[in-house]
C-alpha cells in the first residue's frame, strides 16, 4: 500500500470510530449501519481480494471448520511440533452452538496429520473451549473445557498415556505457567452479556440482577481440584466505586495470570443505558493490592509483557485510543505505534523483542496482521486476509495472532477461503536474508554483520552507532545475529560452554567467523 493510501485509510478509520461511538448505545442500528457501509465499499472497490502475505493453511481442507481460539495462549507445544485445533461442522450460525466439537492436535512434522484427543460440549466461536498446553513443560498435557452430567468441567488429556487423566469441577479460563492452579469465571452470565465468549449449556441464573452478590472468579487447585471463591460482582462494584456504576449491570471478563503466577488482571465492565464502561484491574492471588490500572471508559485487549508491565489497547483522556505499555500498580505508561489507532489482539514474542497484533475487518472486509517493535516504535504489515460477510458481528472470525514457542512464526484463525481454518505466517525478522549478489567489480558483499548475544538491552552508544549505519552505509544490507538465528546447539563445545558461562564476546568471535565464512 502506498503512503497516500495509508494516510487515506487512517482518515477513514477516524470517521469509522466516530460513527461507532455515536451508535454505541443503539447496537441494532450500529450493526445495520456497519453492514450497509461495508457492503457498499466491497461492491464499489472492484477488488477480488482474498489474501496477501506468506499465509499457509495447516488445518485440513475436508469440509469442516477448524480454529484455535484466543490470542493470549499458544496452540503450539514446547517443541513447536503439535498444534491444538478445534474441529466443527459450522461456526457461523451460533456464537456458542450445542453441537459437539472435536479437540484435535495437528502434527506439523507429519504433513499436518490430525489426531483427535477429545470432544467438547462447551465452546464458543471466539475462545473455543479454552484448550491450552499445561505447564511447566507445555508438551505432555492439554486441558480443555467440557459439559458433563449437567455441569461445566475441565479435562486434562495426557499425550504419554493417550487418554484423559483428570476431570475438574470447574471450567478454566487461564492456567498458571507452573501448572499448579487455574482461574475460572461465570461463563453463563458472560454468554448472556457478551455473546461469543461464554457457554450456552445452562441459563444465566443471575439474569435480571444488575450486580449479583455471587462469586464471579474462582481459583482451582490443579493437584487436588479444590476450589476457592475469590471475588463477587459486588466486590468489584465496591472497589473504587463510581457514580456510573449505580443502576448499571456488571460483568467480568478476560482473566490473565502474570508470568510468575502471583498476580492476575481482569476487565470489570458495566453497562448503563446501553453505554459500556470498562476498567482494567490487577490484584494479587491472595486478594491483596487490588489496583485500578486504567479507567478512562474504554479498555480492550491486554497482555502481560512481564510481571511488572502490561500492554493494552485502551483509551487515555489526554491522548485517545492507542496501544499503551503500563507499569502495574502505578499510573506510568507509554504510547506505542500511534499509526495503529484501531483495536487489535496484541502479544509479545517469547523473547519479548517483538509484538504481533491484528485489526478487525475494515470497510472492505479486510483484516491485517502487524509486527511491531518497542525499541524502534515501528509497525510493519505482514499479512492481510478477506473476511466474508457470513462471518460477522458475534459470529465473526477474529484473527487472534499467536506466537509459536520458538518465536519464528505465528498462527491465525481466518475465513478467507470460505471456512474457518488455522494458518501459519513466518515472522520476517527471524528469516535469514539471502546473500547479496556481487557485481563484476565487487569482491566483498556489502553486508554489515552485527552480533548481539545474551538478549540484554543495547546501550545508547550501541543504538547510536547502529543508527549511523543507515546514514553512512545506506546501500549495505544489515544482518543481526543472535540466539534467534544462530543454531548454538549444533556448534562446538567451546561455544556451548562460553554461552552457558555468558561469555558473550567469545561466542561473538565464533559467530563473526561463521558469518564471514558463509557470506
Amino acid at each position: 500500500m502506498t503512503e497516500g493510501c495509508e494516510v487515506k485509510e487512517m482518515g477513514f478509520t477516524e470517521i469509522e470510530k466516530a460513527g461507532k461511538q455515536i451508535f454505541e448505545q443503539f447496537p441494532v442500528i450500529k450493526r445495520t449501519a456497519k453492514r450497509v457501509y461495508q457492503l457498499a465499499n466491497v461492491a464499489t472497490s472492484g477488488e477480488a481480494f482474498k489474501v496477501e502475505g506468506a499465509v499457509t493453511r495447516v488445518s485440513p481442507d475436508d469440509g469442516y471448520e477448524y480454529f484455535y481460539g484466543y490470542y493470549d495462549k499458544s496452540p503450539w507445544d514446547a517443541t513447536d511440533r503439535y498444534m491444538i485445533a478445534l474441529k466443527m461442522k459450522q461456526t457461523y450460525k451460533s456464537v456458542a452452538p450445542k453441537e459437539v466439537g472435536a479437540v484435535c492436535l495437528i502434527d506439523t512434522k507429519k504433513d499436518n496429520k490430525i489426531y483427535k484427543i477429545g470432544v467438547t460440549h462447551s465452546w464458543n466461536v471466539q475462545q473455543g473451549c479454552m484448550a491450552q498446553w499445561m505447564g511447566p513443560d507445555f508438551k505432555s498435557r492439554v486441558i480443555y473445557n467440557d459439559f458433563r452430567d449437567g455441569k461445566y468441567c475441565s479435562v486434562i488429556y495426557s499425550l504419554k498415556e493417550k487418554q484423559e487423566v483428570k476431570v475438574f469441577p470447574l471450567p478454566v479460563y487461564d492456567v498458571s505457567r507452573d501448572g499448579t492452579y487455574a482461574l475460572s469465571l461465570d461463563f453463563n452470565r458472560l454468554h448472556r452479556m457478551r455473546p461469543g465468549y461464554g457457554y450456552s449449556n445452562l441459563p444465566d441464573a443471575s439474569k435480571g440482577v444488575l450486580c449479583p452478590e455471587e462469586t464471579c472468579i474462582w481459583k482451582m487447585n490443579i493437584e487436588n481440584g479444590e476450589v476457592e471463591d475469590l471475588f463477587k460482582y459486588t466486590d468489584f462494584a465496591a472497589f473504587g466505586h463510581d457514580a456510573s456504576m449505580d443502576g448499571a449491570e456488571h460483568k467480568v471478563n478476560h482473566l490473565m495470570i502474570s508470568p510468575n503466577g502471583k498476580r492476575f488482571m481482569v476487565l470489570h465492565r458495566w453497562f448503563q443505558k446501553g453505554r459500556k464502561h470498562t476498567r482494567l484491574v490487577t490484584v494479587n492471588l491472595d486478594k491483596t493490592e487490588m489496583y485500578n490500572l486504567s479507567d478512562d471508559v474504554f479498555v480492550s485487549h491486554c497482555y502481560w509483557k512481564n510481571d511488572k508491565e502490561i500492554l493494552s489497547f485502551l483509551r487515555k483522556k489526554e491522548t485517545g485510543d492507542h496501544y499503551y505499555l503500563m507499569r502495574d500498580k502505578t499510573q506510568e505508561y507509554k504510547l506505542y505505534w500511534p499509526e495503529l489507532n484501531t483495536d487489535g489482539h496484541c502479544s509479545y514474542s517469547p523473547d519479548r523483542r517483538y509484538i504481533i497484533t491484528d485489526t478487525y475487518p475494515n470497510r472492505k472486509r479486510i483484516a491485517s496482521v502487524y509486527l511491531c517493535t518497542e525499541e524502534e516504535n515501528t509497525s510493519r504489515k505482514i499479512a492481510r486476509v478477506f473476511s466474508p460477510f457470513r462471518y460477522d458481528n458475534d459470529c465473526r472470525c477474529d484473527l487472534h495472532p499467536r506466537w509459536s514457542r520458538s518465536g519464528d512464526k505465528i498462527c491465525i484463525d481466518s475465513v478467507h477461503e470460505g471456512k474457518r481454518g488455522v494458518y501459519v505466517i513466518p515472522v520476517p525478522v527471524y528469516s535469514k536474508p539471502a546473500p547479496l549478489k556481487l557485481s563484476q567489480d565487487e569482491k566483498i558483499p556489502r553486508i554489515l554483520h552485527s552480533v548481539w548475544m545474551g538478549g540484554g538491552p543495547k546501550s545508547d552508544v550501541v543504538k547510536k552507532s547502529m543508527q549511523s549505519w543507515k546514514t553512512y552505509c545506506s546501500d549495505y544490507q544489515v544482518m543481526e545475529w543472535s540466539e534467534d538465528n544462530v543454531d548454538l546447539e549444533n556448534t562446538c563445545e567451546y561455544v556451548k560452554q562460553a554461552y552457558e558461562k555468558k561469555k558473550w564476546a567469545f561466542v561473538s568471535d565464533y559467530v563473526r567467523l561463521k558469518a564471514l565464512y558463509e557470506y
